[in-house]
């Protein structure tokens, strides 16, 4: 069982209290209530679990706490031990690509800047300006800039997935869905927990948490996280970096619950990660013309390059969430501050060459591009002001007002015309951005009779970008200026009908709303920074939500169809590393999503997700540069200007697999004073297109993965000793690329394993 499980009737009674407040880390009045909870007060009954049925999963999607089953949209959970196993080799957030139906997260920046996509809706785009139309929230607190985005996951009490758009409650930039995560909050007694684990390549991975009572309305929690991994790959050039792959990444927590009456409660929360490595490594010439293999005798450990490889990232944050419970209205204040310094330089090529190394070896090319971008200015502030109902009744309500404002500036360096090691007079362009963002919104819920319940919410939005974009070099420096103010309305419209009292069907309407985009990458001094225009999304989706087998199984079916209108979307060329940002008329796409939870005997369990998502492209103007003479283009092909471009009509969105399923699988049986487990972990998603033109060598192949989990626990739970595999089957291909005319790839992870000691107090 999760370690949620083992808590008594009497305590999962507490969590239900303590769920009504997790935004804002108010807690039950009992010492022995965690405050794990929602933001508001709650009508949520957790009945007595008999053995062998399912925990109730609790979820804020609609930031009140509620049964996931009586939440009219698609949602997913991740959280205990499956969270434990899926992060036990270190991965860093993109463990949970995959895991979820719908959902895919990858990286070109390697344990930076992961891009997440639900339901096919993402983001491809490099540059560090790039926006996301999947929302990613940490304690309430939404994540804006991508760097921020890949915090590590350590101390963390559930992961929610909310697909579809949530325009609504969580605003601008959601129009796919949100990710949300809630770390676990301070209670009134003494407790914690301390996890290593030791692995392959030097890995060592080491987390804990230790909470402390300071006196009857002051409790302090720490979390901490040091992840450690070694080089693992080697070049073999006399020049440029000579070992990468290997990270430093350490993370920490500071959390204080301040609970001095029962109607007030504050959570005062203080953050950092500093982390360095490597970026990732772009491998030249490793794909086969006319395939998408990898070419033969292919070694993974040797990397040819005459570039420099660095990356450094430093980030922290603050948040305080307030509470107060009035009569018959509870108030919230969410306060929040991130700051980040980042910096990052690769060798984009992929290999060695140019005009000062021999033409020899696998890793040769005609060229050279290495570049480094950092951001050496970052700032955002938000504040969020709700107020809500908390008397029993059929109508409840909810309105609040929002507002966000981040400052950054970003720095692209060139370093093409330069040997290795000489960085001066480096060509370089800068971006420096200025975002104001306010909001009012509010939702009613009503339930018209015991098995109907209907919700509706608005929401207004008001954003302005200040935006500049330079580029300086020996012979000359350009200057461009762009701004926009854009207003938008969001809203939302969805029911629940109770069939029987073990399923309920449910069906939701829903828009949202994507920021105008901005972007200043200039690749010279006649280059233009691109902008391109706000996007909207409408959905529709509707299914079931079913308990089975007297709760022993859970099932949730949902089907949808989306239609996205000025679709962002980033062109780039074949031939420089440049992107340009524009709109598409639109995209589509549709499909279902299927979970299912089952405990299949007293020693048993297992789960299955299964989503498939048919997305296109639909402009008929709409075409880019593509690779060139490098690659096979299959996309009908034209010419602009004498220029041969791909004509994308009626491609799928990039990187947006059509089928991915996942499916774990644990046994438990009790040995001496102990329990045996077995627990393991499938993935697979289907191919998909690297960039938005198809090629033959830029179409990720068919992905099957799969981890291995097996320990020992004993002293009731208290510790837990275990060995681990992850990519257990040492599937390596190529996940990505840069569609120069070398063949370069990027690949996803290949096997790991190790032993981890986990010790619960």
């Amino acid at each position: 069982m999760s370690e949620s499980t083992r808590y008594t009737a009497r305590t999962l009674i507490a969590l239900a209290i303590a769920a009504a407040f997790p935004l804002h880390g108010a807690i039950a009045q009992e010492a022995q209530q965690p405050a794990t909870g929602s933001d508001s007060a709650s009508d949520v009954v957790v009945e007595k679990r008999q053995p062998g049925q399912l925990e109730q999963v609790i979820v804020t999607a609609q930031r009140r706490a509620e049964n996931i089953k009586d939440v009219p949209m698609s949602i997913a959970t991740v959280k205990g031990e499956k969270l434990d196993v899926l992060t036990s080799g270190g991965q860093d957030i993109r463990f949970l690509s995959g895991r979820s139906p719908s959902v895919a997260i990858e990286s070109d920046y390697g344990r930076t800047f992961p891009r997440f996509y639900i339901r096919g809706l993402g983001n491809t785009d490099f540059d560090l300006n790039a926006s996301q139309p999947v929302g990613l929230v940490m304690d309430d607190i939404v994540q804006e800039n991508p760097m921020l985005k890949g915090f590590p996951v350590f101390d963390v009490d559930q992961v929610e997935v909310l697909r579809g758009p949530q325009g609504t409650l969580f605003g601008r930039n959601s129009p796919a869905g949100v990710i949300k995560f809630d770390s676990a909050k301070p209670v009134f007694k003494t407790e914690g927990y301390l996890s290593a684990g030791f692995g392959k390549d030097r890995i060592r991975n080491i987390d804990g948490a230790y909470n402390i009572p300071v006196s009857d309305t002051v409790a302090v929690r720490f979390s901490g996280q040091s992840q450690h991994r070694g080089d693992r790959v080697h070049n073999d050039r006399p020049t440029g970096t000579r070992d990468f792959e290997g990270y430093k990444d350490n993370a920490a927590r500071l959390q204080v619950l301040v609970k001095p009456t029962a109607n007030f409660s504050a959570l005062f929360n203080v953050h950092g990660r500093d982390m360095d490595g490597t970026a990732t490594l772009f491998r030249a010439n490793i794909l086969k013309k006319g395939t998408n293999d990898l070419v033969d005798n292919f070694d993974y450990g040797s990397y040819p390059t005459d570039g420099i490889n660095e990356q450094h990232l430093k980030n922290k944050g603050a948040s305080l969430r307030m509470r107060w419970d009035l009569p018959g209205i509870t108030l919230h204040s969410i306060t929040g501050y991130e700051k980040l310094d980042f910096f990052s330089r690769a060798d984009v090529d992929g290999g060695y060459g140019a005009s000062y190394a021999p033409p020899m070896g696998p890793g040769f090319i005609p060229f050279l591009v290495e570049t480094a971008d950092l951001i050496p200015n970052h700032k955002q502030i938000s504040q969020e002001l709700r107020a809500e109902s908390s008397t029993k009744g059929p109508l409840q309500w909810i309105a609040g007002v929002f507002y966000f404002k981040e400052d950054i500036q970003i720095d692209s360096i060139s370093f093409n015309s330069l040997a290795p090691g000489n960085p001066q007079n480096a060509n370089y362009a800068t971006q420096e951005q200025n975002a104001k963002s306010w909001a009012a919104f509010g939702s009613l819920n009503y339930a018209i009779n015991d098995r109907l319940k209907v919700r509706g919410g608005l929401r207004y939005t008001s954003d302005k970008k200040d935006f500049v974009a330079k580029r300086i070099e020996t012979t000359g420096r350009s200057y461009h200026q762009l701004s926009d103010d854009s207003t938008n309305i969001s809203w939302d419209a969805s029911g629940t009908y109770v069939l029987t009292k073990d399923t309920n069907l449910f069906a939701r309407i829903a828009t949202g709303y994507r920021a105008p985009s901005m972007q200043g990458r200039l690749n010279d001094l006649s280059s233009r920074p691109s902008m391109a225009g706000a996007e909207k999304v409408l959905s529709y989706e509707a299914g079931i939500k079913q308990d089975l087998f007297d709760r022993r199984a859970r099932l949730s079916a949902t089907a949808f169809h989306y239609r996205v209108k000025d679709k962002q979307l980033t062109a780039g060329s074949g031939s420089i590393n440049m992107n340009q940002l524009l709109n598409a008329d639109k995209a589509t796409g549709q499909g279902v999503e299927l979970d299912i939870q089952a405990n299949l005997s007293d020693s048993l369990s297992a789960t299955f997700g299964s989503s498939y998502n048919d997305t296109e492209i639909k402009d008929s103007s709409l075409y880019v540069l593509p690779c060139g003479g490098g690659c096979t283009v299959t996309n009908p092909v034209s010419f602009v200007n004498g220029t041969r471009v791909a004509l994308i009509n009626g491609n799928p969105l990039p990187r947006a697999p059509k089928w991915q399923h996942n499916f774990t699988l644990k046994y438990s049986t009790p040995v001496a004073n102990g329990e045996f487990y077995a627990f393991t972990d499938w993935s697979y998603r289907s191919s998909y297109n690297f960039f938005l033109y198809e090629a033959v060598e830029y179409k990720a192949k068919d992905l099957l993965e799969g981890g291995l989990r097996l320990g020992y626990k004993w002293g009731d739970g208290k510790y837990d000793l275990a060995v681990y595999g992850r990519n257990i089957t040492d599937e390596v291909q190529s996940v990505g690329a840069i569609d120069f005319n070398n063949m370069t790839g990027i690949l996803n992870e290949p096997r790991t394993y190790g032993v981890q000691f986990k010790m619960n107090f």
